[in-house]
């Protein structure tokens, strides 16, 4: 791999994890716009270590009260508004990992086309708008309940189809539900947490016993353009979502949908 093809994947996976506007659908299309070759699984799994590295980094004050809170409710001696937001977390995070167990070899092979992107794109960026013209909400993630925590897991599982985008979803599923958009944002977030570390994990088995070579200089840059972009994407989202809105990443979803249509469309007939 060359430099500019790292920095390019590293930064397009840094920013689309956690826009609403799909990283897988950006992974996949970057190959299909250049002429590089596929990256490769060693590759991919460095770039989610960056991602991961950057939410838990920026969210590491909420993460360690949640997790000593959680802990506390499991010993039985006390259930918080941290502890309750774990044990959400994790409700939630349960239907992507058995759909992704289910449905693994289908989204890794008929649903890669450009043109299924594309529906996603459109359709659940049409979704996202609606969520977001309609919103009433003024709950932030600490006032789900486990029925909310449930809804939006379920709506999390639909991610695995390319063009969906996992932060988009959840961000919709949220705003349907009464959060208010930074509170479905912030929960989308912590999400991305087990759901990184499961597809990073999926990841690493499928690497094991292969005769796979290794270019530590390219894992170790591609993890830090990564966590990077992604830190500071996180950031920037978060201090300007309640006045811009989700009409931008909409409006761009809209745009490179009906652009793949029209580059691939004529193909599929």
């Amino acid at each position: 791999m060359d430099w500019l093809q790292i920095v390019v994947l590293s930064i397009v996976q840094g920013l689309t994890e956690f826009l609403p506007i799909s990283s897988s659908a950006h992974l996949i299309l970057v190959p299909v716009f250049t002429d590089w070759d596929d990256q490769g699984l060693v590759f991919d799994v460095a770039l989610h270590i960056g991602s991961l590295s950057a939410v838990v980094l920026y969210f590491r004050h909420e993460l360690v009260s949640m997790v000593a809170s959680w802990c506390r409710s499991v010993a039985g001696r006390s259930t918080d508004e941290d502890a309750r937001l774990a044990w959400w977390v994790i409700v939630a995070t349960l239907p992507v990992g058995l759909a992704g167990l289910a449905f693994q070899d289908s989204i890794e092979t008929v649903m890669r086309s450009p043109l299924v992107i594309a529906g996603g794109l459109i359709g659940f960026g049409l979704l996202l708008a609606y969520a977001d013209w309609r919103r009433r909400g003024s709950r932030s993630e600490y006032q789900l309940n486990w029925q909310d925590a449930l809804w939006i897991g379920a709506a999390q599982a639909l991610a695995l189809i390319p063009g969906t985008s996992r932060s988009g979803i959840t961000m919709t599923a949220g705003l349907l539900l009464g959060l208010n958009r930074e509170g479905a944002a912030r929960f989308s977030f912590l999400l991305s947490i087990p759901v990184i570390v499961l597809a990073g994990g999926l990841e690493i088995v499928g690497l094991a016993g292969a005769d796979t070579e290794i270019e530590w200089g390219a894992l170790v840059a591609g993890a830090l353009f990564s966590g990077l972009s992604a830190y500071l994407c996180i950031h920037l989202f978060l201090a300007f979502i309640k006045r811009i809105g989700m009409q931008p990443f909409v409006l761009y979803r809209l745009l490179l949908g009906v652009a793949l249509i029209w580059l691939y469309g004529g193909s599929a007939s």
